[in-house]
């Protein structure tokens, strides 16, 4: 808790629990995750604390913003975003939802299996689309690797399905897993992702983007390692893996964005023994 927390807790007159956010954190947080990667877009995960202030002062400094849903998106938009800083992330969405994002301007859609292709064929038309791979997820603390992504392998396919229904196939991404404290965790993950590159392009497909998720960590009672070094682990991945061709790369930081900006205030009412 910093000192202009303390100070406006100790201040405070109204009754009942208080979440705080100071976005002189968020804005901190922001400029080192801009330093640790710079040639790396920033898209914001929405779900992480989408409260306007946030989004606002976020969209201020130039992120870009990665959404789950169509409020997400509203959201995004309204806090100064435009349609093109956007991606519709989600990899299990209803067509009505593609169609409406589609009408909102979105044109960056994230998908795992030829059906979601086609629903963003039908009601995206000519939107750029990439495909999520697994990620095994050691070292995090909340593995993902069950819940999103198919195996490499198909992910070629699908993104071959993609041209096919007059989609832009543009990259892969992947996540390494929530509150990830190993920074070298990206290394296995991009030379999957650097496999599928290969495969596409043996096939006709170029690929351009590379999606490097979220899995930042923020402190909570435990120290981690510094913004400043999964960059370099990132970055030395990436050329081990791509050499001089080094793609796009965006990244989707959520609570390592704004998880050590807040504070909630609380009371303990009553601590009791029901048992001898």
């Amino acid at each position: 808790m910093n000192e202009r927390i303390r100070n406006f807790l100790r201040d405070r007159r109204e009754d009942g629990p208080c979440l705080v956010v100071d976005l002189e954190v968020v804005r901190e947080n922001y400029t080192n995750f801009a330093k640790a990667l710079p040639d790396t877009r920033v898209f914001y995960a929405v779900k992480a604390n989408p409260a306007p202030e946030v989004l606002s002062l976020l969209a201020s400094l130039g992120s870009c913003f990665d959404t789950a849903s169509i409020p997400e998106i509203e959201m995004a938009l309204a806090a100064g975003a435009t349609p093109d800083r956007i991606s519709f992330g989600n990899t299990i969405k209803k067509e009505r939802d593609v169609a409406r994002a589609y009408a909102l301007g979105i044109r960056l859609f994230a998908v795992d299996c030829k059906e979601e292709v086609d629903k963003i064929a039908r009601s995206a038309p000519g939107s750029r689309v990439f495909c999520r791979i697994l990620s095994d997820c050691v070292g995090a603390e909340w593995p993902l690797s069950r819940k999103f992504g198919c195996e490499p392998a198909m992910a070629v396919d699908v993104l071959e399905h993609a041209l096919r229904q007059g989609l832009e196939p543009y990259g892969v991404s992947f996540h390494v897993g929530s509150q990830q404290r190993n920074q070298h965790a990206w290394d296995r993950a991009l030379a999957q992702a650097a496999a599928v590159f290969k495969e596409c392009g043996e096939r006709g497909i170029n690929l351009s983007m590379v999606n490097l998720g979220g899995g930042f960590p923020t402190k909570y009672l435990k120290n981690v390692p510094s913004v400043k070094t999964y960059g370099n682990a990132i970055f030395k991945a990436l050329r081990k893996h791509f050499g001089n061709r080094i793609p796009e790369t965006i990244i989707e930081p959520g609570r390592g964005m704004v998880g050590n900006a807040g504070v909630i205030e609380a009371e303990v009412v009553l601590v009791s023994k029901k048992s001898e």
